[in-house]
């Protein structure tokens, strides 16, 4: 079963701001982590965990030591929403 990616605004917005870093190992590490989620969101690389509190129902997994990718994972309609790729837990 193959997971749909759906992108917040802040997402794509993210997703920019790493392009124009111009990090390519950042951006690799991205793309593999986009692929991941499509295969398995819950396991794989970037030490995936549910997160807590006041980000209870969501995700995340680590981009490199400052940036984290979060994400909520929608079984009933096998979709994938990343909601941030900047950062950590919103210190922006």
């Amino acid at each position: 079963m193959k997971y749909a990616l759906e992108f917040t605004e802040t997402a794509l917005s993210d997703i920019e701001k790493h392009k124009k870093s111009g990090d390519k190992v950042t951006l690799k590490k991205i793309e593999k982590l986009l692929n991941e989620l499509m295969e398995h969101p819950t396991t794989g690389t970037g030490q995936p965990e549910e997160l807590k509190y006041d980000f209870a129902g969501l995700y995340s997994r680590r981009i490199n030591q400052k940036h984290r990718l979060i994400y909520s994972i929608q079984e009933e309609i096998i979709t994938v929403h990343v909601l941030s790729a900047w950062s950590h837990y919103g210190d922006k």
